[in-house]
């Protein structure tokens, strides 16, 4: 079946971070990293990088850009507020919903409340300037049944999911209508940033490594990709499309957002991150809170990997850049030279994918080194977060172990520390080097134990299987 064409007037940007080859012949970016060639009436129609819709060839190539995730979105105009209904499910969190409901001032709304005690009533929201409707369940069924009770109710075409612990910031409802307009976008979500200014160590963190802040760049929501789902704390949906897949999985207490992300995906469907809509949540900042939750977090992969096989993967990363920093692991004259002939090798083969265009050696060493960097900052993470266990008993029984394991901790929380800090403009939010790696441990142990239980109690190992590419 033919899918709708975007509008005319609907444009793309290129990404900045694409490489462009051979003279504009061929683009080298995504995520994942690809290399899409242009034919030469398409290098003609982009202007400076920039794509308008005005016939159905200009469309498709838009359409080419967009999925190929080396190009984004840029829409001249979306649907109303009027076209959208808000659902808020909340369970025991009066000064929460009261004060999220008085920031959706002449939207409507659709209170689910989730076996609260005392109940939620109409009346707590008497002078807000909202069409309030509560609905409510006896007995807690948890969040994903109350956004489809609030979703069965919707009449509007677009549902916003919003939770009781967040509060939206002014322009985020414009920001993500307007990529509506391109009639395949199920789904759009903002940035979920810290609602209230950091008070102690762990809420200095949160509010530059939060879990449910995905970032500053924009992105198409795929797996694999930068962003490969959204929260559910925050999103809003084309209500046809979310009925079409069967809203979301009431089985489910964790992960149930990254489920539906994925079951749209696999609909066809396509999914957007609008880091310029932003929504502040109330971040948990004590310790053991904290804690919790990263545990809570990580213990939703497992029963996801049964569902969605190799979508939870820890590692996404090629056979040859693996086997270049396993020899150079050996920590041998043997291992350094193998790797070194490995590494070679591997540049052959990218220097064979990108002969088709016009590319410098210089440019061909960069790719190959930027590929090796990622796969080595994947490796420590996944060594330090997803197998600590494993690497923990390989630690205490081997001394070459543990040197790669600390050396892994050091260089993963050192270059997360400088890439989340270079985007703190507030001096008040930073957060120490041997403080951030301390806490960013500590998360990734959460984390780690969540995930771990999840393995044991699914029985399923998906979780933990990495996927190895050629």
């Amino acid at each position: 079946m033919t899918e709708p064409r975007l509008p005319d007037g609907f444009a793309v940007q290129v990404d900045r971070r694409v490489r462009v080859l051979g003279a504009g012949s061929a683009l080298l970016g995504g995520s994942p990293t690809r290399l899409l060639r242009l034919a030469p009436a398409a290098q003609t129609m982009l202007n400076s990088g920039r794509l308008e819709v005005h016939d159905a060839q200009s469309a498709q190539l838009a359409r080419t850009l967009l999925d190929a995730t080396v190009a984004h979105p840029r829409p001249a105009t979306g649907p109303s507020h009027r076209d959208v209904t808000i659902v808020i499910p909340v369970l025991n969190n009066a000064i929460g919903l009261t004060r999220l409901v008085s920031t959706l001032r002449g939207m409507c709304v659709v209170v689910v409340d989730d076996g609260s005690s005392p109940p939620v009533r109409v009346d707590d929201f008497a002078g807000l300037h909202c069409d309030v409707r509560v609905l409510r369940h006896p007995v807690s069924k948890g969040p994903a049944a109350a956004r489809n009770a609030g979703l069965a109710v919707c009449e509007t075409d677009f549902v916003a999911f919003l939770d009781s612990d967040v509060v939206p910031r002014r322009g985020w409802l414009e920001a993500l209508l307007g990529h509506f307009c391109d009639p395949t976008v199920a789904l759009v979500a903002p940035r979920i940033v810290a609602l209230n200014e950091p008070h102690n160590m762990v809420a200095r963190y949160e509010a530059v490594r939060s879990s449910l802040d995905l970032g500053q760049r924009e992105a198409p929501v795929v797996p694999y990709g930068t962003v490969s789902y959204v929260p559910s704390a925050a999103i809003i949906c084309r209500r046809t499309a979310l009925e079409k897949v069967g809203g979301f999985d009431e089985t489910m207490r964790s992960g149930e957002d990254v489920d539906l992300c994925w079951r749209f995906i696999e609909a066809k469907a396509r999914l957007r991150y609008e880091p310029i809509a932003l929504v502040g949540h109330d971040h948990r900042t004590t310790l053991r809170k904290w804690f919790a939750r990263k545990a809570f977090y990580g213990s939703s992969a497992a029963p996801l990997a049964v569902r969605h096989p190799g979508k939870t993967a820890p590692l996404v990363l090629s056979g040859w850049t693996l086997l270049v920093w396993l020899l150079l692991a050996m920590g041998s004259g043997v291992g350094y030279v193998a790797s070194t002939v490995v590494a070679a090798i591997t540049g052959r083969k990218i220097a064979k994918v990108l002969s088709a265009v016009d590319t410098e050696p210089r440019e061909v060493a960069a790719v190959a080194a930027q590929g090796l960097w990622s796969a080595a900052l994947q490796l420590a993470s996944a060594i330090c977060r997803h197998y600590w266990p494993v690497a923990l008993v390989a630690a205490v029984c081997f001394r070459r172990c543990r040197q790669v394991v600390l050396v892994a901790a050091v260089v993963d929380g050192v270059v997360d520390w400088a890439s989340r800090n270079a985007n703190v403009d507030d001096d008040s939010k930073r957060v120490g080097l041997f403080s951030y790696v301390l806490l960013r441990r500590l998360d990734d142990i959460a984390y780690g134990l969540g995930l771990w239980q999840g393995v044991v109690r699914e029985r399923h190992l998906g979780a933990l299987k990495p996927q190895i590419r050629t």
